[in-house]
């Protein structure tokens, strides 16, 4: 295939997968093997890593008012009833944190792991399970409808629904396919956040996540082998880094507004019925290989 066609291709997968509780992960190991690519490919590899700047740019531009408002507030908040641990600055950290130390130590077993398409079938099967679960029981619960209200339960989060959040999270980094949005979504349903505002949090503690997992992966995956870069770049490469970028970005920017308008009046049991059909195609695809 013309890369520059698969890099349209993978742009557009990435910037519609990497907010939706679907895995952009999967979604671009799956496409990459359906469009032929080769999985072990160093250059594409990072390609994969590179185009997720998009997304992560869009995040603070999207939330450039709540993040305003929050950086303005701390520590008291917004009501002045805030303390250091207790804003939502330092509860965002504290999620990012119980994130990080799993994932960091668990490395190992998560990189052995990105490339088997059975498992990232197996992990979109039982996410899809978990997140009809948690919907059904938990979906009705709280009543945000809108961005203040959802930024008000956020505020009221506490300590202890951080780290759970964030522990939840941690799970989207050790077994690929579970989706951070899903893993955070779900985590804040459970601890009794509404679906706006689990979403909402979601999408802010993406922040620091995309920002450390994208650095450390495209860290590795530019270490020197012999003495050598493992990825030759020349302008032809560098135009393909770019152009998957810039679309990912435009892409998730649409699919962020998009899906916080969703929210608002559905829950999430179409993308729950959504992750099981993907993951059982594509395990039948890897059986008849």
């Amino acid at each position: 295939m013309n890369d520059y066609l698969l890099t349209i291709i993978l742009g557009i997968v990435e910037g519609i997968t990497e907010f939706l509780p679907v895995s952009s992960t999967a979604h671009l190991r799956i496409a990459q093997a359906l469009l032929g690519t080769d999985l072990s490919n160093g250059f594409w590899k990072m390609f994969a890593i590179v185009i997720q700047i998009g997304p992560i740019l869009c995040l603070p531009i999207f939330f450039r008012n709540r993040i305003a408002v929050w950086l303005a507030s701390f520590p008291s908040g917004t009501r002045g009833d805030r303390t250091v641990m207790t804003h939502p600055v330092t509860l965002t950290l504290i999620a990012f944190f119980f994130t990080a130390v799993p994932a960091l130590l668990l490395k190992k077993l998560i990189s052995k792991h990105l490339e088997n398409l059975s498992l990232i079938a197996i992990t979109m099967i039982v996410g899809g399970v978990v997140m009809w679960i948690v919907d059904a029981i938990y979906g009705s619960h709280g009543t945000s409808s809108s961005e203040n209200d959802a930024a008000r339960e956020v505020e009221e989060m506490g300590v202890g629904r951080s780290i759970w959040i964030g522990l939840c999270q941690a799970l989207s980094g050790i077994f690929p396919g579970t989706s951070r949005s899903m893993a955070t979504i779900a985590g804040g349903q459970i601890c009794g956040l509404s679906r706006f505002a689990a979403l909402e949090f979601s999408f802010l503690l993406s922040i620091p996540t995309m920002v450390a997992a994208t650095g450390h992966d495209l860290r590795d995956s530019l270490k020197p082998t012999s003495g050598e870069l493992p990825v030759h770049m020349d302008s032809h490469s560098w135009v393909l880094l770019f152009l998957g970028t810039l679309i990912s970005f435009v892409v998730a920017y649409g699919v962020v507004g998009w899906f916080m308008n969703w929210v608002r009046s559905r829950g999430f049991v179409p993308f729950a019925i959504y992750r099981l059909v993907v993951g059982a195609a594509v395990l039948a695809w890897v059986a008849t290989r």
